[in-house]
């Protein structure tokens, strides 16, 4: 898919990282088992992470919006879990503070983080992505920057559990994930 609709170089290049630190997150995960929860299915969090910018190049003249046909691609491509998770990757649109104390991180929402971790090819904070996006895609707007920061509370809230059920800390993700180039593995 990502030859079909074009990907670009840098952009794969920053998928195949959020991948490494999906996978990272999935792999590592420590869920009770008493709690009843389970990590998510990587298979489906990879694919997710692969594809989370499908249609970022297509809508890159401001055409479209890349989550959304992102969604609407990998549905026409038969894979519809997927395609909720692309269509989720840039705003949290779920958000269950009950299941995240249990240990209950679905997919969506790995990717969701995952992808906000890296900015380009560089594993970063939440705080330095937060500045970089709303640099980027604000437009000097204040609503948009408002929106921008909401989301990413949410994000920094999400982050807090995830991590209480990871054995290391946020600063050391990027320490944590395998740094061989993601095409290789395949």
């Amino acid at each position: 898919m990502m030859d079909k609709y074009a990907m670009l170089d840098n952009i794969r290049e920053h998928s195949f990282i959020v991948a490494r630190v999906a996978e990272t997150i999935v792999e590592e995960l420590l869920i009770p088992e008493e709690n009843g929860c389970r990590p998510p299915n990587l298979d489906l969090v990879l694919a997710g992470a692969l594809l989370h910018d499908i249609a970022k190049t297509k809508c890159l003249d401001g055409s479209c919006q890349h989550a959304e046909l992102g969604m609407i691609l990998c549905s026409d491509h038969d894979y519809p879990e997927v395609g909720r998770i692309v269509g989720e990757h840039v705003i949290m649109s779920s958000f269950d503070r009950d299941g995240y104390l249990l240990g209950n991180f679905p997919a969506r929402e790995i990717v969701y983080y995952a992808d906000k971790r890296v900015r380009h090819n560089e594993i970063v904070s939440l705080d330095k992505r937060l500045d970089y996006i709303i640099d980027k895609y604000s437009r000097g707007s204040e609503y948009v920057k408002k929106r921008i920061r909401d989301n990413f509370a949410l994000c920094l809230e999400f982050e807090s559990y995830l991590f209480s059920f990871l054995p290391f800390e946020t600063g050391e993700l990027s320490q944590r994930v395998n740094p061989a180039p993601f095409i290789e593995t395949l």
